[in-house]
C-alpha cells in the first residue's frame, strides 16, 4: 500500500513531501511518542502516528527510513518541523482522530492489503 492510498482512504492532510505520496510503499506502521522507544523498535518503511509535532521527529524518520509520519488528535507540526521534513524528503501527514482510532484503521488497511 501507498501512503497516497492511506491519504485518501483516511482523509489525511499532507503537509509536506506530496510528491512522494504515489511512490512510497508502506511496509508496517508505529505508533509512539517516547523518540528513544520510536529509534528502538520502530523499522524502516513504517508509517509512524505520534503526537510530537516539534522538529526532532524527522530526525528519527530520516535515521529509521519510514515510510512518512502522521500527527494525530488535529496537532500541526511546528514550521521549523515541515521545514526539515521537506529537506529530508520525509513526508508528514495530520489527522483529527485520535491515536488508538487512527491506529486501527492503518492496520486494517495493512491487512486488506
Amino acid at each position: 500500500m501507498t501512503l497516497e492510498t492511506l491519504v485518501e482512504q483516511l482523509n489525511l492532510k499532507c503537509k509536506c513531501c506530496w510528491e512522494k505520496l504515489k511512490t512510497t510503499e508502506i511496509k508496517g506502521g508505529y505508533a509512539g511518542d517516547l523518540l528513544s522507544d520510536v529509534m528502538a523498535n520502530s523499522q524502516e518503511g513504517n508509517v509512524w502516528v505520534t503526537r510530537q509535532v516539534h522538529v526532532n521527529i524527522v530526525a528519527v524518520a530520516s535515521l529509521k527510513e519510514h515510510a512518512g509520519i502522521v500527527i494525530v488528535q488535529g496537532a500541526n507540526p511546528e514550521k521549523d518541523t515541515i521545514d526539515r521534513a521537506t529537506r529530508e524528503g520525509i513526508p508528514i501527514m495530520v489527522s483529527d482522530l485520535p491515536e488508538f482510532e487512527l491506529v486501527g484503521r492503518i492496520y486494517q488497511l495493512i491487512q486488506n492489503g
